[in-house]
């Protein structure tokens, strides 16, 4: 298998170990993961991928672009294309992968990950939050992403959701605007600190996450709703 989503990839690598020769080089997970890389995941070496000779390789409608999929395709490689908008969608899409790349049985981290994210959420007010994802120029999270739906099932609801863009270019002046209850600011894609991002937001609450709890879909939900909920909480401290 060849994986060209960084999520996918951690999923795939802890679950059957060996299946994968090949992964992006935004593959991150595990750490220790030794296999040839491919390219970035929008801009994947296809003749690589190909020499590689994979039964199949992973995608997702996001993260990767559809012609070099369709050209994958063409070239006679089998290509599957996950969909994932929120967290039930992303325990379905993992079966499936995991399935089509030989799994027997389902992993304990999956059935971690499903009992975490199927306990209520502590009693509490809501809050309203902007999110952006990156600065110059500024872009957050609009309607129907996944990130999305991990915050709101956090008691956090996202103030762009019903825009018409799900990653929409938002002027600073506008963010500041909508009087959000909380900024919540990942480390990826755009890599806010302390030192970086905040500053932009004078008087608001500023929630520094992991992007990788926030954004990814694999071995990291089963303590996303801990890890994030205990960054969401030292934001209102």
């Amino acid at each position: 298998m060849v994986s060209l989503v960084p999520s996918l990839t951690e999923a795939i690598a802890e679950t059957l170990p060996g299946v994968l020769v090949g992964a992006t080089d935004w593959c991150t997970r595990p750490a220790d993961l030794d296999v040839p890389r491919i390219g970035g995941t929008k801009n994947p070496d296809l003749a690589r991928i190909l020499a590689l000779t994979p039964d199949l390789v992973i995608a997702n409608e996001e993260e990767n672009r559809a012609p070099d999929l369709d050209a994958l395709r063409t070239a006679g490689v089998q290509v599957l294309v996950t969909e994932v908008r929120n967290v039930p969608q992303a325990f379905r899409e993992l079966d499936g992968v995991l399935t089509a790349c030989g799994a027997s049985g389902r992993p304990r981290w999956l059935d971690e990950a499903e009992r975490a994210w199927s306990a209520p959420l502590p009693a509490g007010p809501r809050a309203t939050a902007v999110v952006p994802i990156w600065r110059r120029p500024w872009m957050v999270l609009g309607r129907d992403t996944f990130a999305g739906d991990v915050l709101a099932r956090l008691g956090v609801s996202n103030h762009f959701e019903g825009h018409p863009e799900r990653y929409p270019r938002i002027p600073l002046g506008e963010l500041l605007d909508a009087a959000p209850d909380l900024v919540v600011l990942p480390d990826e894609p755009y890599r806010f600190t302390a030192g970086d991002g905040p500053e932009a937001f004078p008087g608001l609450p500023c929630a520094l996450v992991s992007g990788r709890h926030l954004t990814w879909y694999g071995p990291s939900l089963a303590e996303a709703p801990r890890v994030l909920g205990e960054a969401l909480r030292a934001a209102h401290r």
